[in-house]
């Protein structure tokens, strides 16, 4: 079983910028893929980025250049770093582990799911 904590999420300015980490619990975290989803009110679930176990990166196009995401195998840790925030960004982010080396942006890929932390953009 993993357990994720997500934290760093936060209300700021249209341009500005937002660091979210996600702790993970268990020995076997550098062997999962981790990625990193958002929903905002209304909507569904989305895909956002995700990091595989051999530090491949994949995004959405929507966040492309803006957000990066990394992680720390050694605290456990996966990082997501929020640049020239929109207002449409706002949503809770969800941190999220799949038990495979590699997964895509598929909600049903991913087999632990942290509580989400609230990140607001205002114009």
């Amino acid at each position: 079983q993993v357990q994720l904590v997500e934290s760093g999420g936060g209300l700021v300015q249209a341009g500005g910028s937002l660091r979210l980490s996600c702790a993970a619990s268990g020995r076997t975290f550098s062997t999962y893929a981790m990625g990193w989803f958002r929903q905002a009110p209304g909507k569904e679930r989305e895909f956002v980025a995700t990091v595989w176990s051999g530090g491949s990166t994949y995004y959405a196009d929507s966040v492309k250049g803006r957000f990066t995401i990394s992680r720390d195998n050694a605290k456990n840790t996966v990082y997501l770093q929020l640049n020239s925030l929109k207002p449409e960004d706002t949503a809770v982010y969800y941190c999220a582990a799949a038990n495979r080396p590699g997964a895509l942006g598929y909600v049903s890929q991913y087999n632990y799911w942290g509580q989400g932390t609230q990140v607001t953009v205002s114009s």
